[in-house]
């Protein structure tokens, strides 16, 4: 089951959210966290992808606090869109939110995250200062390498692409050499954005590898 819902942070601000129910008892609940471009479809379907592997998934939409249901494709002029809201992001606004997502989904048992892009940098954050958190997948986030002096909570992968020129390898090798207590996987052949079928930066075996490491992950730490 798929649904629009509406959540509470603890600021009092409402936010939306994508939810996605498997069929039968959730495994555990997975957060899921956008890149620029909104809850969009490509969101939805990551949604509806771990629903199918039998959790209970929630993508808030945390640009609520900038422009109520935000969401673009990948066109040149939706990225300069999208791009114009990473200098309004309230970073702390936004951990509240995510932590309204996993409180909503504590029902369902365990809670992991994963996000991609700018979620993959609010994954890792969530997972070093939120509680209750207890696996996070993070991909390409370029701002991991800010936060990367905070120790996480919970086990943690770092997905990144090697072709990928918005987060070089000294970005990359900055988290790798401050975080050794994360997994870090770098995929040779593949640019930012690497797990997007809607991307012209696509890359399907990259895709397929860092799924099923994720699903491990969750496998082993949320249900």
């Amino acid at each position: 089951m798929m649904t629009a819902i509406t959540l509470t942070a603890s600021d009092g601000h409402d936010l939306g959210g994508y939810l996605a129910l498997p069929q039968g008892t959730p495994r555990g609940g997975i957060v899921v966290i956008q890149e620029i471009f909104g809850v969009n479809v490509h969101i939805r379907d990551m949604c509806d992808r771990f629903a199918a592997a039998g959790y209970a998934a929630l993508a808030p939409a945390i640009f609520d606090r900038i422009e109520r249901d935000f969401e673009c494709g990948y066109e040149p002029d939706d990225i300069a869109m999208a791009r114009a809201f990473i200098p309004k992001l309230d970073w702390n606004g936004v951990m509240l939110d995510t932590e309204a997502a996993r409180a909503e989904l504590a029902q369902y048992g365990k809670v992991g995250i994963v996000g991609y892009c700018l979620g993959g940098s609010v994954a890792f954050l969530a997972a070093a200062e939120m509680d209750g958190i207890a696996a996070a997948s993070c991909y390409y986030g370029g701002k991991i390498k800010d936060f990367a002096d905070k120790k996480p909570r919970c086990p943690v992968q770092l997905h990144y692409g090697a072709l990928d020129k918005g987060i070089p390898p000294e970005n990359y090798e900055a988290v790798r050499a401050a975080r050794p207590d994360c997994e870090f996987y770098l995929y040779e052949e593949a640019d930012h954005g690497f797990n997007c079928d809607r991307r012209a930066s696509f890359h399907p075996e990259a895709a397929a590898m860092a799924q099923k490491r994720t699903e491990k992950l969750f496998a082993e730490h949320v249900g």
